[in-house]
């Protein structure tokens, strides 16, 4: 079945069809010119854009794809911005009453997951699933580990409990004066350099036994550092600066990978969001189950690191197999959304 999937969970407007695995199209129109210049994202801005958009974005999606193949409609229910989720969810619901077709509401985190089995039209690449995983989300609002023991089972190990590390890094980066969204700005100026770790910043809850995360200490460690610096300083050691920060977010993460490894016996893993498009992270990533004798898995592109609705059209995969349609009366935003254990948890499935 082909599922015409919509996200507008934050600051990208994306529609994609998606059969399976398989991305027929997955086009996203970015916002990043609006918020830049106000160092973040603007809800009221974020909303307009999506208003503005989301009918030209579904249609481009659509251009190849007749419209009696499409099976279901697929959208982002949350977690994300309240009046960003708003837009995507009232627009499948008009499209599903329209045609009348099934919807299906998707957790964001649930297709970051699946967006690390997104293969191209052709079927490529042949990843084979075999669960279990030790699954990571690491993205600007979310850094967490989930044992994902099949299709639609899922069990959170930990989360951090503060900053997200893509957000860490966007904060460090706007201290820094990189611009707005900072990460890939600082992988490329840590990547000029050798010495990656003169700063040497703190390693946060790394002595901690359980899987959390947090993130705001080392940023007020890194505000004070840098608050003692002059501008000139700063300027000269900017790449040091970055890459050390890198370095501390990048170190704590493999820590606690690793501890996630040790306590779960798990060794395959994947890894999605924004910040699995860092290749630094992956190289470190790849270092730490080749040394556990396992293997992990990202996103095949950077464009489906981010925010896209393909991962949402391949997370609703599985939904639409088992018929396990939303009720459009309950179907509505959820932007605290929790990554459920297993879907018939779910108070609005229809099956």
């Amino acid at each position: 079945m082909n599922i015409l999937s919509i996200d507008t969970s934050c600051d990208e407007t994306a529609a994609a069809v998606t059969s399976g695995r398989r991305v027929l199209s997955n086009v996203v129109y970015s916002q990043i010119p609006i918020h830049e210049k106000w160092g973040g994202v603007v809800p009221s801005l974020a909303k307009r854009a999506h208003e503005e958009r989301i009918d030209e974005v579904v249609k481009k999606a659509l251009k190849h794809t007749p419209l009696e193949t499409i099976g279901a409609i697929a959208v982002t229910q949350g977690p994300g911005l309240a009046i960003a989720l708003g837009v995507g969810i009232e627009k499948a619901k008009e499209l599903a009453r329209l045609w009348n077709k099934p919807l299906i509401g998707i957790n964001h985190l649930e297709g970051h997951l699946y967006s690390v089995f997104a293969q191209n039209s052709n079927g490529n690449p042949h990843t084979a699933i075999t669960f279990p995983y030790l699954a990571m989300i690491i993205s600007g609002g979310h850094t967490e580990f989930v044992l994902w023991k099949g299709h639609l089972s899922y069990t959170l190990l930990g989360a951090t409990l503060d900053d997200a590390a893509g957000e860490a890094l966007d904060k460090a980066g706007k201290l820094l004066g990189l611009g707005y969204p900072a990460g890939a700005v600082i992988e490329r100026l840590a990547s000029e350099i050798d010495n990656v770790d003169i700063f040497r910043f703190p390693r946060p809850m790394a002595h901690s036994k359980d899987l959390a995360f947090s993130f705001s200490g080392l940023k007020t460690a890194f505000y004070y550092h840098i608050k003692e610096m002059s501008k000139d300083d700063i300027h000269k050691h900017v790449r040091h600066l970055a890459s050390s920060f890198q370095e501390a977010v990048f170190d704590t993460i493999v820590i606690k990978a690793e501890k996630a490894i040790k306590q779960t016996g798990v060794n395959r893993m994947v890894i999605g969001g924004g910040v699995a498009a860092n290749a630094y992270l992956r190289k470190k990533m790849r270092a730490l189950t080749k040394k556990y004798e396992g293997s992990v898995v990202f996103p095949s592109g950077k464009k489906l690191t981010g925010d896209n609705a393909a991962m949402i059209g391949i997370a609703a995969w599985p939904y639409a197999e088992r018929k396990l349609w939303s009720n459009p009366a309950t179907l509505e935003r959820q932007p605290r959304m929790k990554l459920i254990s297993s879907c018939n948890n779910e108070n609005n499935r229809l099956n």
